[in-house]
């Protein structure tokens, strides 16, 4: 009966062993935890952008036409120009030149005046022309900037100290070899064509004319100049309007 006994505990161990070994084969693994939803996106501030270098001053706004009379306010070297007029690029008898890109035309910011200016140039222009049917357009560089003031080398060039108020406008000397290009130097000026060209602006009524110092022209000493960087063009400068 004793060895009966042992067998059947021996038995019963080996049962519950077996039992316990499929309860374990048989138990799923613990779940993975896994998740569905997107990645977060940053909402913090975007990357700024590059830092630049600093430009001349933007280009003052270009209206179509004045909205009233021009007028010159304050000094050439001091002031503004309200009511402004363009000179257009290009004309019968004149082209614009652009003395800091050195090319035709001009920019458009570059070219406003008084009313008074432009007509006085396209007065002398076609009276010149008229008369030296034979020769290309004159030269037109700077007048003022669309409602004048400062003018300086931020715009380009050794800039101007005044050209600020639509008064002035710089006139290039014609070509001995016709070529539209700026006389860069004295030896490419038409002194003759130069000189009656000059002529006709003292004739028009301008305040002033300044030249260069090698030009070798001449005109009355109370309105021709001569002054340093005019050997390549002619500054003509008009009596403000009345009124």
């Amino acid at each position: 009966m004793r060895g009966v006994a042992v067998v059947a505990v021996l038995a019963a161990l080996g049962l519950l062993a077996v039992i316990g070994a499929g309860s374990d084969a048989q138990a799923p693994p613990p779940p993975v935890p896994t998740s569905t939803a997107p990645a977060p996106v940053p909402t913090g501030p975007s990357t700024p952008p590059p830092a630049t270098t600093p430009t001349a001053p933007a280009p003052a706004a270009v209206t179509a036409s004045p909205t009233g009379p021009s007028r010159a306010v304050g000094q050439p070297w001091h002031g503004r120009l309200v009511n402004g007029v363009q000179l257009p690029e290009v004309g019968g008898d004149w082209l614009t030149w652009d003395p800091v890109l050195k090319q035709i035309p001009n920019r458009p910011e570059r070219r406003w005046g008084t009313a008074k200016l432009i007509a006085t140039l396209k007065r002398v222009l076609a009276d010149y022309h008229l008369a030296h049917p034979e020769v290309p357009q004159v030269l037109i560089g700077d007048l003022s900037r669309p409602h004048g003031g400062v003018f300086d080398e931020r715009y380009g060039g050794l800039g101007h100290a005044s050209h600020q108020n639509g008064l002035d406008a710089d006139v290039y000397y014609p070509r001995a070899d016709r070529r539209l290009l700026a006389a860069f130097k004295p030896e490419l000026i038409d002194h003759a064509l130069a000189q009656d060209l000059l002529d006709r602006f003292v004739a028009a009524g301008a305040q002033f004319v300044f030249i260069g110092t090698r030009t070798h022209l001449r005109g009355p000493r109370k309105v021709v100049e001569v002054i340093a960087h005019h050997n390549d063009h002619m500054h003509v400068r008009i009596l403000p309007p009345r009124g």
